[in-house]
């Protein structure tokens, strides 16, 4: 193996190419054992690291950087991947939770190591590196679609509070055993963090939304710029002697109403879900010492047991004052205890440790100890948090059926405006089908619809080509103009000359106030975002109403039955169902709404779901044929293959889904259009 190594290259090249090897490979092969992804990552850290083959160097400054990097990302993402609105409406209980899962670890941990024969001092050091947290298991929620959730909401706001008070609290035990410790300088401490938070949470957030307003459309520019902010941010808090991620969480508050769900976030995620939150987990893998672990097993097994057992049992508690103040139910109060015990990077409990250790306020025995303790939580934590937080509900509009005058499902049955579809038209072969399919809506709601020809803008607008393009686009709208009268539905073509396709077609939409787009699907391309995006990519992101993508492989006049899976009550799922119902009532087709659940799904979920869902069908005047299939499987787009056997028709609501910890998440959509040999119309979710 030292043979290998010697024939490798010493450059920073070999590492980040074994990174990329591995956060490829790596998370797969531990989803087919039933184990998350990022647990995979740690271990082939372990595998790599000079306890292991030595191929990669935690001390060596590309990984360093690399581990630094995806650690400020990950905090980043949970920061900006929060609910807003839901956060400020439960400060007070992310507080509460912070406060009670921060100090009950505090005092048991202070006790334990009193126990053992520590002093005051070093035992209050102990018992914080119990009470900090670290997101591992946020990758898992946000893949399983419940990061929304109360509980994870809670959770994550608590980590700032947790990571803020042990990082305090180290410093004060590390000034009083130096002798520096005084009453004024813990308040100059406060009062920095205090006028830092103001100022990333104030200061980016205005300068954010004057830099996105001055420069429009310039997404590239746009995300350098939040990249700049959180790194500014993580500079700034290290500054005032606090951990760069809190400063990176802070960072992910302030520009997210600024980003919004749109395709400069999706960038961000990208970027830090392919590329550097991986590496940060192999770079957790790396620093966990085999030696030291084996060491503790033998001359410390006494300590390191009562480490790890005072930590499951006080996060366990802290979780259990949350369930009993909050009224949280048993999934979720264990999904917070299991987001909460793992140790590995928030305050970086074995940083923190080794801090003590040079100190001179720790022994040996306690950082080899606390080496354990980030490996056993490191696998124990997200392997909990993925048992339990599949048995959530995907949001809180599952709980409830969402009311109908502030549902923004409402699009497809709005009085108060003309019902205009807008159809982009640009393939010949695919042009009728859409053009009937819209037409078939509009005429249900005595609306119209608007044919729309986009022609590529040239530096000189003389050119033969736009000339050409212009020729093209005439005759694409004349057919749609021939087909919308068969249908007695009045039309109003429109050629639009424009640099990009997408944003012309989205503006066109705004400008027509339309209620709907209809698009033809392209076989060459797959649903899933690339870094820049597509045509479709876009137009789901930047149209201000609903957006379906066709795939029509019959006339829509032939389809008679219609099957809509139903995942979830979110808005943009409801809309999709509207669409199904508006199309079934204007072409005589029965609905089958379809429910697939995972196997820890009880009956009492099921049922709660179905009297939900059916409240909300029946929020309407169109009234059609429809039925309510629940069905328990593990993999989804193999359920909705089988039930769509004996349909003609499949609607989707296709939802981007980010894994903060980059792990692969397939994608069902994707895998419907290769399987499903029916016509199928896919739901963007637009820019609210």
């Amino acid at each position: 193996m030292e043979h290998l190594q010697q024939l490798l290259p010493d450059t920073p090249i070999v590492p980040f190419t074994i990174l990329l090897l591995v956060v490829l490979t790596v998370p797969p092969l531990f989803e087919r054992l039933r184990l998350p992804g990022l647990v995979g990552l740690i271990a082939a850290g372990v595998v790599l690291g000079p306890d292991g083959l030595g191929f990669l160097d935690p001390e060596a400054d590309s990984m360093m950087l690399f581990t630094d990097i995806g650690k400020i990302y990950l905090m980043f993402v949970a920061g900006l991947e929060i609910d807003l609105a839901e956060f400020r409406k439960k400060k007070d209980r992310s507080l509460g939770f912070g406060l009670a899962t921060f100090a009950v670890p505090l005092l048991m941990g202070t006790a334990v190591a009193t126990i053992f024969g520590f002093g005051p001092n070093a035992a209050i050091l102990i018992g914080s590196l119990m009470a900090s947290h670290t997101l591992l298991g946020y990758p898992i929620v946000t893949r399983l679609g419940v990061g929304g959730n109360e509980a994870i909401t809670v959770t994550i706001g608590a980590t700032i509070f947790t990571d803020i008070a042990a990082l305090l609290v180290l410093a004060i035990c590390v000034s009083i055993h130096a002798g520096e410790f005084s009453a004024t300088s813990l308040v100059v401490q406060l009062v920095a963090l205090g006028l830092y938070a103001v100022a990333v949470l104030v200061g980016l957030d205005w300068a954010g939304k004057e830099y996105f307003r001055r420069t429009g459309n310039e997404e590239s520019n746009q995300f350098l710029f939040v990249l700049l902010a959180v790194f500014v941010a993580a500079v700034g808090s290290q500054l005032i002697n606090v951990d760069k991620i809190v400063g990176a969480f802070l960072a992910g508050l302030a520009v997210n109403d600024v980003v919004g769900r749109g395709p400069v976030e999706d960038k961000v995620e990208f970027v830090g879900s392919t590329l550097f939150i991986p590496f940060f987990f192999v770079g957790m893998g790396l620093l966990l010492d085999v030696s030291a672990f084996l060491e503790s097993f033998t001359s410390n097994f006494g300590l390191m047991v009562a480490i790890v057992a005072t930590l499951l049992v006080s996060k366990f508690l802290a979780a259990m004052a949350s369930k009993l103040l909050y009224r949280y139910s048993w999934p979720a109060t264990m999904t917070m205890w299991s987001l909460s015990i793992p140790q590995v990077a928030a305050t970086l409990a074995a940083a923190l440790a080794l801090a003590g250790n040079q100190a001179g306020l720790l022994p040996e025995s306690v950082f080899n100890s606390v080496v354990v303790l980030m490996l056993v939580t490191s696998v124990v934590g997200p392997v909990a948090t993925s048992h339990f937080a599949r048995k959530l509900p995907l949001s809180p509009a599952t709980a409830k059926p969402p009311e109908p005058e502030t549902s923004p499902s409402i699009p497809f049955f709005q009085s108060e405006k003309p019902f205009t579809v807008l159809v982009p038209v640009a393939n010949p072969l695919t042009e009728r089908y859409l053009i009937e399919m819209a037409a078939i809506i509009a005429r249900q709601r005595g609306g119209s619809i608007v044919p729309l020809s986009i022609a590529p803008a040239h530096a000189h607008m003389d050119e033969p080509e736009l000339d050409a393009a212009i020729a093209r686009g005439e005759r694409l709208l004349q057919r749609a103009l021939d087909v919308s009268q068969e249908f007695e539905v009045e039309a109003t073509p429109r050629i639009r000359i424009d640099s990009d396709v997408a944003h012309g077609i989205s503006r066109t939409a705004r400008e027509q106030n339309a209620s709907a787009i209809v698009m033809g699907w392209n076989e060459n391309i797959g649903i899933r975002a690339r870094l820049f995006g597509n045509v479709i990519d876009s137009v789901f992101w930047s149209s201000h109403c609903p957006v379906g993508v066709m795939r029509l492989l019959d006339d829509p006049l032939n389809i008679h039955r219609i099957l809509v899976p139903v995942k979830s009550l979110a808005p943009q799922v409801v809309e999709a169902m509207r669409f199904a119902q508006l199309f079934a009532a204007s072409n005589d087709a029965e609905l089958t709404l379809l429910h697939v659940c995972d196997r820890l799904t009880t009956p009492e979920q099921i049922e709660a779901f179905e009297s939900s869902l059916m409240a909300v069908f029946s929020q309407t005047e169109v009234q059609v044929k429809a039925e309510m299939k629940s069905i328990v499987h593990d993999d989804i787009a193999q359920a909705i293959v089988e039930a769509a056997r004996s349909t003609e028709m499949v609607v989707l609501c296709s939802r981007r889904r980010r894994t903060a910890g980059g792990l692969a998440v397939s994608d069902v959509a994707e895998k419907l259009l290769k399987q499903l040999n029916c016509s199928m119309v896919l739901f963007g979710e637009p820019h609210w």
